[in-house]
C-alpha cells in the first residue's frame, strides 16, 4: 500500500554570504513515518527545519506540505519545537499552556492530556522555574503537541540530557508517533535516530549523502562469522561464494566481507552443497554510526 506524501521538498536550497547551509536537497516524508535528518554539527539541519517552518525563506527549490503549497492553513496541522519555548518561569505549566494555546488560537480541551502524555500532569501547578532540564524539554514537547497536530518537527530534542532524560523524551516522541503522528527530528546523535526513526537523510554541509530506510541499513551485514573443523577448506570454499571479498581468520573463526548483502541461509546451503558442515555461523550486523562514518569518509 503507497504511503500518502506529507512534505515534498525538492532541490531546496540556502546561503548565508558565502557559506552554502543547503545545497539542493529533496527527500519525501510518508504520512505516519518517524523520519530523521541526521548529521554532525553545521550540516544544515536547523536551517532545513526553519525553512519547512517558513521562519527562513529558501534561496532556491520548493517544498510542498499535505499537497499544497506552504501556507498559513497548512502550519497550523504542523508542532514544532526548533528552540526551547520562553515559559514564563514564575507562572505554572497550565498557565504557560494556555499562553501557548492563545498564541496558536487553539483551544485549552487537549492541556490535560499533553500534560499527561508528557508525564507532567502531576507538576501541572508547579512553577516553570522549579522545573529541572529535562521537564522543560518535556513541556516543550506538550506545547508542540497543543491542538493534536499531525506532524511534529524537533530540532535536537534531546540536546543537553542526561540519559535518564534522552530515554524520557525518546519513550515521549515514540509515545506520540504509535498515535499515528509524523514526526521529523533534526539530531547529530546517531543512537537516537537508530532507536526513534524508520527513515533517515544525512546531511553533511548541507548535501544529502544518504537517504532510505534505517531498518535497510541495519539489515546489512558487515561481516559473516563461520566456522568448521577443517578451516582451509572452508576458507577456499568460501571464497568461490558469489560476493565474496574477503576473510580473515581470528581466533579459529573466519571473518568474512561480501560486496552484496548476505544471509546466512545462503552460507549455509552453498556450503552444505560443498560437503562442509559448519559449527558456527553469525552475522555481525554493521549499525547506523558505521554506514554513518563509512558516508563521512567518502566525502572530501
Amino acid at each position: 500500500m503507497q504511503v500518502e506524501t506529507i512534505l515534498h521538498v525538492e532541490k531546496l536550497s540556502k546561503r548565508f554570504g558565502k557559506i552554502r547551509a543547503v545545497n539542493q536537497l529533496s527527500f519525501e516524508v510518508g504520512r505516519g513515518q518517524v523520519f530523521g535528518i541526521l548529521g554532525p554539527n553545521g550540516s544544515g539541519k536547523t536551517t532545513t527545519l526553519s525553512m519547512l517552518l517558513d521562519l527562513i525563506p529558501p534561496d532556491d527549490g520548493t517544498f510542498s506540505w499535505f499537497g499544497q503549497p506552504p501556507s498559513k492553513d497548512s502550519r497550523k496541522r504542523i508542532g514544532s519545537v526548533i528552540e526551547s519555548p520562553n515559559f514564563f518561569p514564575y507562572l505554572d505549566a497550565v498557565t504557560n499552556l494556555k499562553i501557548v494555546a492563545d498564541i496558536k488560537d487553539k483551544p485549552y480541551d487537549d492541556i490535560d492530556e499533553v500534560l499527561q502524555l508528557s508525564g507532567l500532569y502531576e507538576r501541572r501547578f508547579s512553577k516553570f522555574r522549579t522545573f529541572s532540564f529535562g521537564m522543560r524539554q518535556r513541556l516543550a514537547l506538550a506545547s508542540a503537541l497543543l491542538g493534536k497536530p499531525e506532524v511534529m518537527i524537533l530540532d535536537e530534542p534531546t540536546n543537553g540530557l542526561d540519559p535518564q532524560g534522552i530515554a524520557q523524551i525518546r519513550d515521549l516522541i515514540s509515545l506520540v508517533a504509535s498515535r499515528g503522528t509524523t514526526i521529523l527530528l533534526a539530531s547529530h546523535l546517531l543512537d537516537e535516530v537508530q532507536k526513534i526513526c524508520s527513515y533517515v537523510v544525512v546531511l553533511r554541509k548541507g548535501v544529502m549523502l544518504f537517504s532510505g530506510n534505517v531498518r535497510e541499513v541495519l539489515a546489512v551485514s558487515d561481516s559473516i562469522e563461520m566456522a568448521s573443523s577443517d578451516m582451509p577448506v572452508l576458507a577456499a570454499a568460501i571464497a568461490e561464494f558469489p560476493g565474496f571479498l574477503a576473510s580473515t581468520a581470528i581466533n579459529g573463526i573466519l571473518q568474512v566481507h561480501f560486496d552484496r548483502p548476505v544471509v546466512t541461509s545462503e552460507i549455509n546451503t552453498f556450503l552444505y552443497i560443498k560437503g562442509i558442515v559448519l559449527s558456527h555461523l553469525s552475522e555481525k550486523k554493521r549499525s547506523l554510526e558505521q554506514h554513518f562514518l563509512e558516508l563521512l569518509q567518502d566525502t572530501p
